[in-house]
């Protein structure tokens, strides 16, 4: 059951957070050409389907610390420091994701719309600047977070320290 829960653990990984990642990374240079362009569609749809894929995979990503837990349970390491640290650094990003990334990603996609008014607004300049600098942060986590789980300090696989 163990190899059957990592599995699923490192599959959704893969799978949901690569994407996210991803699509969080290509976001802001994308939202900031569609601003600079507001006459070109093409850049904004561009923009809004990043936000999509980062908005859809956030939200599947939940199968990762769900079967990572559950992993962890079934082979008794749940009180590993290492772990415990991924843990940790797994709640950061989700913090980083869910109280910057997004709220800024769709305040940008919400400018971007013909309808909504003027997008030049001098407030929405530095978003994607920022933005840009958060999802660094998102992104060092989630490798800080890939080399624990690899590495695992304690290890018996003769692999760690």
């Amino acid at each position: 059951m163990s190899a059957f829960l990592l599995s699923v653990h490192v599959l959704a990984a893969i799978l949901t957070i690569g994407p996210v990642a991803i699509a969080a990374s290509m976001f802001p240079r994308f939202a900031r050409l569609a601003l600079a362009s507001p006459d070109d569609p093409r850049k904004a749809a561009v923009a809004r389907i990043l936000h999509r894929v980062t908005r859809v995979y956030s939200v599947i990503a939940v199968l990762v610390p769900v079967f990572g837990l559950a992993t962890a349970a079934s082979i008794g390491v749940l009180g590993d420091a290492w772990l415990i640290a991924s843990m940790i650094l797994t709640a950061i990003a989700a913090v980083l994701l869910i109280a910057f990334i997004l709220p800024r990603q769709s305040r940008l996609v919400r400018a971007l719309d013909p309808d909504a008014g003027d997008p030049a607004q001098p407030s929405l300049d530095r978003i994607p600047g920022s933005l840009s600098m958060v999802t660094g942060i998102f992104n060092v986590v989630w490798a800080i977070v890939v080399v624990l789980m690899i590495y695992r300090p304690g290890s018996t696989t003769g692999v760690g320290l």
